[in-house]
């Protein structure tokens, strides 16, 4: 049996599809192609996936979207369109993610690497909210969501300087904390007014005083609400 990730392919354009697939196989992925809307239907509902690739038209329009999120309500799906803003801000309302075509091959396995590693998550510690502490990551002004001992999740502008590489590193000017981080995935999400950026990292290759004050930085923080029940999954 395969324990590959399962990755749906719903497009009526059979060559994007076939593409698609070339570029996901090599990389540990099992890519189903489905050209049809009723193929890539049928394909949710019979079998279990990691993550769906739609054709926006079929997403939203004739309701494959709506058909994924009632089978696995928590299963991320990227959309794949070409109507610019409009389909951003759909794709934001949707709670989805959105690819312009034509599809950059690095952009689009990034997208699902870091999805499916947000859908699958390492739970080792409390998760705590961090009530939205300034933070300086990669000389852009962000703020911290909330924290764990093994990472944090931030909220940086949705502009060009604010796309994160893998790894980077992260500042708490009020504490005097710095930090390594890797990127485990990254989502434009409604902002106050406008887009943000929302990435989940984990802490990596820090030296023992960075890591102890970071944790020292974490116990800080008091248990809010529902906050306590949930555990750290860098999302």
């Amino acid at each position: 049996m395969s324990t590959r990730p399962r990755i749906v392919i719903a497009s009526p354009d059979r060559l994007e599809c076939g593409v698609i697939a070339d570029w996901l196989s090599p990389e540990g992925f099992e890519p189903v192609r489905r050209s049809t809307l009723r193929a890539a239907s049928d394909e949710l509902h019979v079998r279990s996936y990691d993550l769906l690739i739609s054709d926006d038209v079929f997403a939203f329009q004739q309701g494959l979207h709506v058909v994924s999120r009632a089978r696995l309500a928590r299963t991320p799906t990227v959309v794949l369109g070409d109507r610019g803003a409009a389909m951003q801000s759909e794709s934001i309302n949707r709670q989805v993610m959105y690819l312009p075509r034509p599809v950059d091959k690095a952009l689009l396995l990034c997208t699902i690497s870091m999805a499916i590693a947000d859908g699958r998550p390492a739970r080792r510690s409390v998760r705590k909210l961090a009530h939205r502490f300034n933070a300086i990551v990669n000389g852009v002004p962000s703020h911290i969501i909330d924290v764990s001992n093994e990472g944090l999740r931030l909220e940086l502008p949705c502009d060009r300087r604010s796309i994160l590489p893998p790894y980077f590193n992260a500042q708490v000017p009020m504490i005097g904390v710095a930090v390594t981080l890797q990127r485990m995935w990254a989502r434009t999400s409604p902002g106050q007014g406008t887009a943000v950026t929302w990435c989940g990292a984990a802490l990596t290759h820090n030296p023992a005083k960075a890591a102890s004050a970071w944790k020292d930085f974490v116990d800080t923080i008091p248990i809010v609400g529902a906050a306590s029940s949930q555990r750290s999954t860098f999302k």
